[in-house]
């Protein structure tokens, strides 16, 4: 019964046995997933995993080495130049560093989407502005500059550029990195809110066990490259998968090595 619900939704992202090599080191084999329209799905793993890899090939930064990526109907890994920036403005991004240019003004910084893809007036996209900073409650910060707020602003001014183009889907780059408990859950609050009032996905990239189980609708673990289980929190949370269980509790014993064999270890340094 879920199978034909998902079925029947819009499918905004779809990773059909997406696998990219770099040399002979296989950093992502065989990918498959989709996701929803209106859904938060999380992709979460350890340091390493591939879970950057896959949001680079799934925002068209990267060309598999085999394998599809389809971003809003349209099979990107095809794409090249204006095409693919034609379905890149459908999209939004919020970065984990929030990448904001110092020498820009809040304002600036969030309206410079409008004004370097769109025709709209300075009146219109400052109207834009304050709706976009209302959204993510900094109505009134338009003239500072970032070195004037703290990285939970700098956060949430990163997330209203983000959607200032008024996108289908939003990719978050571990948005909590960084962050003290509290304004953590201002942003994970904040996610929720927007994907609700905007009736966007949102496609949050993280190993926050806490956000994680906070704000996903559907959780993909990867592991060595690999997608271990796709579920829902309380899925998740059930997995017989011993090393799915070891990362949700954070536990050192387990399945996932942390260290090399000291055999291995020498081995490696030959190489």
């Amino acid at each position: 019964m879920e199978n034909s619900k998902q079925e029947a939704r819009e499918v905004i992202v779809a990773v059909e046995d997406l696998v990219r090599k770099f040399g002979d080191r296989v950093v992502l084999n065989g990918i498959t997933m989709k996701i929803y329209k209106g859904e938060t799905f999380v992709i979460m793993g350890g340091s390493g995993c591939g879970k950057s890899t896959l949001l680079r090939h799934i925002i068209g930064n990267l060309k598999p080495t085999s394998g599809r990526v389809s971003l809003l109907g349209t099979d990107i890994t095809k794409l090249d130049g204006a095409e693919l920036d034609g379905v890149r403005k459908k999209i939004g991004m919020s970065f984990q560093s929030s990448a904001l240019f110092d020498s820009m003004t809040v304002g600036e910084n969030v309206s410079l989407p409008l004004r370097e893809h769109t025709k709209l007036g300075k009146s219109v996209i400052d109207i834009m502005v304050k709706m976009k900073l209302e959204l993510v409650g900094l109505r009134g910060f338009e003239d500072l500059y970032p070195s004037e707020i703290s990285g939970g602003m700098k956060k949430r001014v990163g997330i209203a550029r983000a959607i200032a183009m008024d996108p289908q889907v939003v990719f978050y780059d571990e948005p909590t990195a960084g962050l003290d408990p509290i304004m953590s859950s201002v942003i994970d609050k904040l996610i929720l809110d927007l994907s609700k009032k905007l009736q966007i996905a949102s496609v949050v990239v993280t190993h926050d066990m806490k956000s994680v189980m906070n704000i996903a609708d559907r959780i993909a673990m990867l592991y060595e490259g690999k997608v271990l289980q796709i579920g829902t929190p309380d899925e998740i949370r059930k997995s017989p998968n011993g090393i799915v269980q070891q990362f949700i509790q954070g536990s050192f014993d387990g399945p996932i090595r942390f260290f090399q064999e000291k055999d291995d270890y020498l081995e490696q340094l030959t190489k």
